[in-house]
């Protein structure tokens, strides 16, 4: 017989502090954000590639992108797609996709977001691989609250 979670009522005016739940609403936003800095990850993760790849070779071609996410090249050619709708990359049959304004913009902040975390975890004391490879992912949901205190801590250690 499963367990059933247990209630807060009347008799228990600090659920928080007895089950560690915290209130409805704040959990609910907390996941919220979660999920939306999902959906933004990938676009994120393309335009900054994009990026980098522009600036290493002077174009992104759609091959390249697929090799480095380890990806199929119409998976790459969907997504890209769906970047072009967003107005954040410009593409012609059979060539080099570049960044517009838009995605230069956001290939800029999400290149700063993961500075800060990967020299955060650095200062830690994190091997710089595994730093690497946590902050790829930990850049997308960290809160702007939260990067400004890891930036602050980093300055202060260096």
């Amino acid at each position: 017989m499963p367990v059933q979670p247990q209630r807060s009522g009347p008799e228990d005016p600090e659920p928080a502090a007895t089950n560690g739940l915290a209130p409805v609403e704040v959990q609910a936003t907390a996941f919220r954000h979660v999920r939306e800095a999902r959906r933004n990850e990938l676009v994120e993760d393309y335009v900054e590639l994009i990026a980098d790849l522009v600036d290493d070779g002077g174009e992104a071609r759609p091959v390249d992108i697929a090799a480095r996410f380890g990806v199929a090249k119409p998976t790459v050619n969907k997504m890209l797609k769906r970047l072009a709708q967003e107005g954040l990359i410009t593409q012609r049959p059979y060539r080099a996709v570049f960044l517009t304004e838009t995605g230069r913009v956001l290939a800029e902040e999400s290149r700063r977001r993961h500075r800060i975390v990967t020299e955060f975890l650095l200062a830690l004391g994190v091997s710089p691989e595994t730093a690497r490879q946590d902050a790829e992912g930990m850049e997308h949901t960290v809160s702007t609250e939260t990067l400004a205190a890891m930036k602050a801590f980093t300055e202060a250690t260096a």
